[in-house]
C-alpha cells in the first residue's frame, strides 16, 4: 500500500539547502533590466515550470537576458499535474513548461493554448540518489540497493500528478522490485520535494530527476544512479504558450531561446537532452 508523506517527514526536511524552496511558497524572478531611452519597454513572462527545472532556470534566465534584457522572466515551480489543474482554470501564467507532453496537449484540447504553440524542449532522466555518508552503493548494486534492510523510506514525487513520480514508479515495476518496496514509498508534492526528503535524511533514498542530482545543491552531497532508459516511458518534456499570455512576442522569444543551441546547451548541463 502506498502511503503519503507524514508531518514528521516534512519537519525533518526543513533544513534542506536554501537553494530549494517548498514549491508554491514563492517564485524566481530575474533582475530588472537597466532602463535605456532607446530600449524596448520592459515586459514580464510568467512561467509555470516543472520542478525538475528549478536549478537550470537561473542559468537559462541569465543566458536569455543577455540577448533580451528588456524581458523579465518570473518562474514558479511545481508538479506538472498541479499546474495543469490551475491552468485549466486560467491561472495567471503566460508559458507552461511541463515535465511531459501530455499536460500541454490536454490544455490545447481544452482550448487553453494554440496547437502551433506546442514545443518539446528536453528529455529527462530519473534515478536513485543517496547521500554521500550513506553506505548504500547504487552505482554497484543498481536497483537492488532498494532491498537493503537499512532502507526504510524511499522518496519520490507523487505519481498522481508528477511525471517524474510516474516514471520512477514505472521503473520500479519494470525492474521487478515494486512489490518489494511499495510499502516504503513516501511521496513529495513534486520531484524537488522528494529530493528534499532524501537530502535531509527524512528518507534514505530519493528517486529523483537527474537535473536535480547534478545541480550545485546536490551534486557534492550525494551519488546518483540513473534507471535504464528502457525501464520507464520516455520523459519528453514540452511546453505551450497560453491563449491569455499578455505578451506573446516575449513568450515566443523565450520559447525560441529554449529551442536554440544556446538554450539546449544550458539544459544539457543539467542532464536534460
Amino acid at each position: 500500500m502506498m502511503r503519503c508523506v507524514d508531518r514528521s517527514l516534512l519537519l525533518r526536511a526543513c533544513h534542506f539547502c536554501g537553494l530549494i524552496l517548498l514549491i508554491g511558497c514563492g517564485s524566481m524572478t530575474a533582475p530588472s533590466p537597466s532602463k535605456e531611452s532607446n530600449s524596448p519597454p520592459a515586459t514580464t513572462v510568467r512561467v509555470a515550470a516543472a520542478a525538475d527545472l528549478k536549478f537550470a532556470f537561473p542559468d537559462l534566465i541569465a543566458a536569455f537576458q543577455r540577448e533580451h534584457p528588456h524581458v523579465q522572466i518570473e518562474a514558479n515551480f511545481g508538479s506538472s499535474g498541479s499546474f495543469f489543474a490551475q491552468l485549466s482554470n486560467q491561472a495567471p501564467f503566460d508559458l507552461f513548461l511541463s515535465a511531459d507532453m501530455a499536460y500541454p496537449r490536454k490544455l490545447i484540447e481544452q482550448g487553453q493554448a494554440e496547437a502551433n504553440s506546442e514545443f518539446q524542449y528536453a528529455v529527462g532522466h530519473v534515478g536513485i540518489w543517496v547521500r554521500n555518508e550513506s553506505m548504500l552503493a547504487p552505482d554497484k548494486q543498481g536497483v537492488e540497493v532498494l532491498n537493503d534492510p537499512t532502507v526504510q523510506k524511499i522518496a519520490l514525487a507523487n505519481p498522481k500528478h508528477a511525471p517524474y513520480g510516474r516514471a520512477a514508479e514505472a521503473a520500479l515495476k519494470s525492474l521487478n522490485i515494486y512489490d518489494a518496496v511499495k510499502d516504503r514509498l513516501v511521496f513529495g508534492e513534486n520531484v524537488a520535494q522528494a529530493a528534499q526528503f532524501a537530502e535531509s535524511g527524512a528518507a534514505e533514498v530519493g528517486l529523483i530527476a537527474q537535473s536535480l542530482a547534478v545541480s550545485s545543491a546536490l551534486r557534492d552531497k550525494g551519488r546518483f544512479w540513473p534507471f535504464p532508459d528502457d525501464s520507464y516511458p520516455k520523459l519528453e518534456q514540452g511546453g505551450i504558450v497560453l491563449t491569455w499570455a499578455h505578451d506573446r512576442a516575449a513568450c515566443e522569444q523565450f520559447r525560441q531561446f529554449l529551442l536554440s543551441e544556446q538554450g539546449r546547451e544550458v539544459l544539457r548541463r543539467y542532464g536534460l537532452e
